[in-house]
């Protein structure tokens, strides 16, 4: 997949142990065969986010594992349960990759499929709102 990379989101990437490298490259080529408007900035000094009229998703490296902050407001469907955290937070829900675990590719590409065509329709607060009236 073609894309233009931002070379903080490879120094950021290139920084970590092999493993996080490995993961963190997986949900960038992820995110962006979602969609070939996806574009990647860095945000909040260090933290690579994916964005295509709005927030689709974010990376941050822990200790053990490898966040994927989901910027969805709690409204993507999770049939296969890839969420693992975050269930009753307003704005993200995270899934974590520790090391060693596969990444199920058509649940996290429908889910980012999804926050992008919320995206499009005005984003998820619009969505909610409307939801409610």
């Amino acid at each position: 997949m073609a894309y233009v990379a931002d070379p903080r989101v490879d120094a950021y990437i290139d920084a970590l142990p092999e493993w996080q490298q490995d993961i963190c490259r997986q949900v960038r080529e992820i995110v962006h065969a979602a969609d070939p408007e996806v574009t990647e900035t860095i945000k909040r000094t260090v933290q690579p986010y994916f964005v295509l009229n709005g927030n689709i998703c974010a990376l941050l490296a822990a200790k053990t594992h490898v966040n994927v902050f989901l910027y969805d407001g709690g409204i993507v469907p999770d049939p296969e349960g890839i969420i693992t955290g975050g269930h009753d937070n307003k704005t993200a829900r995270t899934v974590a990759f520790h090391r060693g675990e596969t990444i199920n590719v058509p649940a996290l590409s429908q889910m980012f499929r999804h926050i992008i065509a919320n995206n499009r329709a005005g984003g998820w607060r619009k969505i909610k709102a409307q939801r409610r009236n």
